[in-house]
């Protein structure tokens, strides 16, 4: 008898732990059903949306985000360079390419915990209205601690962070061909020490 409530105790704490620890382990993971790549940015077009896989739902709620829906626009985020190398602000970072069709679009450089890491002097993201662009209609900009002639994003302290580029107004959001858009490539210039 006190064998048969051993076993049965032993595989419901298996059951459930295991069950919490599966389920907390996607949450936290950076990945979701739906999921598009373009060179080293990434996409979720579902997030936020009814279409959305239970997971994302969860790690969507947890994280009390605001996502745009699929007519409004599409938010890529780029964590690595053209090379593989994670993103990292000692570095500086040429961003440079096309852009596919927008209304407006944003770049910014963002923490871990999604919070903006420019200096408290600078402004924290780049705008399609306000920016230069190169003869070709192409964009090129340098992501970097120190000030550069041109298009700058000034990023602040050290360690790893992201850029997101944020495509409002685009009927690349609702596209099925969405794999096949050009996005600009991250090109890393050099390094602080």
């Amino acid at each position: 008898m006190l064998k048969t409530i051993f076993l049965t105790a032993l595989t419901l704490a298996i059951a459930i732990g295991g069950g919490a620890a599966s389920v907390w382990l996607v949450v936290e993971r950076d990945f979701e059903f739906g999921t598009v790549t373009i060179g080293n940015w990434t996409a979720y077009p579902k997030r936020g949306t009814p279409a959305a896989d239970p997971y994302s739902k969860a790690r969507f709620s947890r994280e009390a985000d605001l996502a745009l829906g699929y007519a409004e626009g599409l938010v890529f985020t780029a964590t690595r360079d053209a090379s593989g190398a994670l993103l990292r602000r000692e570095c500086d970072y040429r961003v440079e390419g096309s852009l596919p069709p927008a209304r407006f679009w944003t770049l910014s450089a963002r923490d871990a915990d999604g919070g903006f890491i420019a200096p408290d002097d600078s402004i924290p993201a780049l705008h399609s209205y306000a920016l230069l662009r190169q003869s070709d209609n192409t964009v090129a900009t340098t992501v970097s601690r120190n000030p550069v002639p041109g298009n700058w994003l000034a990023v602040d302290g050290s360690g790893a962070f992201a850029l997101v580029l944020t495509l409002y107004d685009t009927a690349v959001a609702s596209s099925a061909r969405i794999a096949d858009v050009e996005l600009p490539q991250v090109l890393r210039e050099g390094c602080d020490g």
